[in-house]
């Protein structure tokens, strides 16, 4: 069973995840909801959200911003669509340097989905570098893929050490 606090960072992962684009079905947001509820999060929205049925998925998603406003834990990417993808970049990184996310799938998409937008910046690089090795990678290189997802999450842990404190997020 997951605790409060596992519950309410769950849930603010998802907000940011939604509110940066992806894709999160509602199922999803059932199960997250239904998650907070067991944890012993209180919110007046939330037991609704849990107990929607397969035919009621279509509410979820407003639903699961009502709870996230119950909760204060509405997140809004910057209106600048440069400053959402470097708030972005500092998301993915945090996912990686604290390990919830795998480096090799983090890493390529701060290079698919951000450097390419951003003219590819010199903070960036050393993530785009890591993407490209982690993505080509060949055992003949002598260097073991493990060796380079540290690699990834020093950068990543590096990255995020630069950030202004509002784009840290959790």
């Amino acid at each position: 069973m997951a605790s409060d606090d596992e519950a309410l960072k769950q849930l603010s992962h998802i907000a940011r995840a939604r509110a940066f684009g992806r894709h999160v079905g509602s199922d999803q947001l059932i199960q997250a909801g239904l998650d907070a509820l067991i944890a012993g999060v209180e919110s007046p929205s939330l037991a609704m959200l849990a107990g929607l049925l397969r035919s009621e998925e279509p509410e979820a998603p407003a639903l699961f911003d009502q709870v996230l406003e119950e909760l204060g834990l509405g997140f809004r990417p910057p209106a600048d669509p440069r400053a959402a993808k470097w708030a972005m970049a500092y998301w993915i990184a945090g996912q990686i340097a604290d390990g919830t996310l795998d480096p090799a799938v983090g890493t390529h998409h701060i290079w698919a989905d951000i450097a390419y937008d951003l003219g590819y910046p010199q903070e960036l690089e050393p993530l785009v570098h890591c993407a490209h090795n982690l993505d080509g990678w060949e055992e003949s290189w002598g260097v073991s893929v493990e060796e380079l997802n540290r690699e990834a999450i020093e950068a990543a842990k590096q990255f995020v050490s630069t950030a202004p404190t509002a784009q840290v997020g959790e």
